[in-house]
């Protein structure tokens, strides 16, 4: 009981406006995290990873209606995991030849909808997940998208980095940071969380404590080309990177 009463005082000292009387909290952020920012932009100054030319903000459409342009941006999400940039916007764009809506698919057989977005990552489990959501879509939401993360994640295939990336790129509205692979590894490798995290869903709730929001929206898509071109999973580019001397697991790698 003594233990359960000290997890609570924790959570209400880090809540904005409550005090227990105690001296409130410093936040914890990590040392030198701005001069590693600002030298991560700098090397992403050139936009020329494979997320910056064919990343899921390049896949839908955009003359289309806006409830269309929004599943498209979904649908695209779906596609993207565990698969590369390329692959997912080749996918998308057979898709888009086909005419793209909550209709379409509906109407699609499962072959055929496979037959297109094959050699996506776990495309079988794919299509059972957009039929899915799309009969999902069509039922509850009028053919569009929900805008609520807590929404989002209710439908079959999409995780909470997908829809954090909806919520950016459909609704323009941020609702946290969206955490993959890359942002995932580079926050441990940067210790930009306070101790080491083994999902990107902690990664998430650990970087939310501390960035600043008005980072949230970019930091996924600095972290994803930067992560694509130096900060590899396997042989990072230590040698090339500008924050070398200031990155603590640069000498380890």
């Amino acid at each position: 009981p003594r233990q359960s009463r000290r997890r609570k005082s924790v959570a209400i000292a880090y809540e904005a406006g409550q005090s227990d009387g105690a001296e409130p909290r410093a936040r914890w952020e990590p040392p030198r995290w701005r001069e590693q920012l600002q030298r991560i932009h700098q090397m992403r100054s050139g936009r020329d990873a494979p997320v910056d030319e064919m990343g899921v903000h390049r896949c839908y459409d955009t003359s289309a209606p806006p409830e269309v342009m929004r599943y498209q941006v979904l649908l695209a999400l779906m596609l993207s995991s565990q698969t590369k940039d390329q692959v997912t916007s080749a996918a998308m764009l057979r898709l888009r030849r086909r005419g793209l809506t909550v209709d379409s698919v509906l109407q699609m057989d499962e072959e055929s909808l496979g037959q297109i977005i094959y050699p996506v990552g776990f495309w079988r489990n794919k299509v059972k997940y957009i039929k899915q959501t799309t009969a999902i879509l069509k039922q509850k939401y009028g053919g569009d998208i929900p805008s609520t993360v807590e929404e989002l994640v209710q439908l079959p295939g999409v995780g909470p980095k997908m829809a954090h990336l909806a919520m950016h790129i459909a609704w323009d509205s941020v609702a946290g940071i969206a955490v993959d692979t890359h942002v995932h590894r580079i926050s441990n490798r940067l210790q930009w969380v306070q101790k080491e995290t083994k999902s990107p869903e902690q990664t998430r709730v650990a970087l939310e404590e501390w960035l600043p929001r008005d980072l949230w929206k970019e930091i996924n898509w600095l972290l994803v080309g930067f992560g694509q071109q130096t900060c590899l999973p396997v042989n990072p580019r230590c040698s090339q990177c500008l924050n070398q001397d200031i990155c603590p697991a640069a000498k380890r790698l």
